[in-house]
């Protein structure tokens, strides 16, 4: 196996693992690392959605305790059966409108100026959002409803738009419905675990003819290093949104909105068949 092609592998995981729960579209981050890493071909694109299981896992490995809780009790608890339908609920908007229109939304909105604008607007809604007097109804996952889950799902749909962010939609988008910002965090965590797995199994069957066996090294490297950076990064926000606001997520999100800009002005990324 090419040591650099396992490198690349290494590196594009990290990316993954980091930015596929924070509030800054890990879509907009691996275009312009594939590009840069040169690994954009088509081999490229399916190994971006290979990885996202790896941070998929992250998720499921920290709340392992919880999940198996929820499934065990589904029968029988009527807390767990709620929990379950919320995020049956919350599952729905996104994906119907992707399925309905995936294939307009790349033909249409994958280019820099979209991706960019999104970048920035989304910084400033996350801006208004913080700046806003909150009022919570809802403090724990618990205590949501499915038509608090409804509402969530709704903003998760935002995301189909390239740069905007699944979790930064679902976040502010929950936080403005009510939810306390753990709350929120927390139910995006969850959500990404149906929404994820199902939209990596799909673009897996549709793209299975570049599927191949001498790929498991690099599938294999690229999944470890997204589960273990996505693991530290879910860990570490838990304890960043305890005392911080999503500010520094807002101004990042500006200047990557630049970078986008600047990369796609200059040919240095090319974004438009990215």
């Amino acid at each position: 196996m090419d040591t650099l092609l396992l490198l690349k592998a290494a590196i594009l995981g990290i990316v993954e693992g980091l930015t596929e729960f924070l509030p800054i579209s890990s879509t907009g981050h691996l275009i312009l690392a594939g590009e840069l890493l040169k690994f954009n071909d088509e081999r490229g694109k399916l190994f971006e959605i290979v990885i996202q299981s790896g941070a998929i896992l992250a998720v499921i490995w920290e709340y392992r305790a919880r999940i198996a809780s929820v499934l065990a009790g589904a029968r029988h608890d009527a807390a767990a059966r709620r929990f379950i339908l919320n995020l049956a609920i919350a599952f729905c908007p996104a994906a119907a409108l992707g399925f309905l229109f995936s294939k307009a939304i790349k033909a249409h909105l994958f280019n820099a100026p979209v991706v960019a604008s999104m970048f920035i607007i989304g910084a400033l809604v996350i801006m208004w959002a913080e700046r806003r007097q909150h009022s919570i109804r809802v403090q724990t996952v618990e205590e949501m409803t499915p038509l608090d889950a409804l509402k969530v799902g709704c903003a998760q749909a935002f995301a189909l738009v390239p740069g905007t962010s699944r979790s930064g939609a679902t976040i502010i988008g929950g936080m403005l419905f009510g939810l306390s910002r753990k709350a929120a965090t927390e139910f995006s965590f969850f959500l990404a675990i149906p929404t994820l797995i199902i939209a990596s199994l799909y673009s897996l069957y549709k793209d299975r003819a570049l599927l191949a066996v001498d790929d498991l090294g690099i599938w294999a490297v690229g999944l470890l290093f997204s589960f273990v950076s996505a693991f530290f990064c879910v860990r570490w926000l838990l304890r960043f949104i305890s005392s911080h606001s999503f500010m520094l997520f807002a101004w990042y999100r500006i200047v990557f909105g630049i970078i986008v800009l600047l990369t796609w002005h200059y040919g240095w990324v090319n974004w438009v068949d990215s």
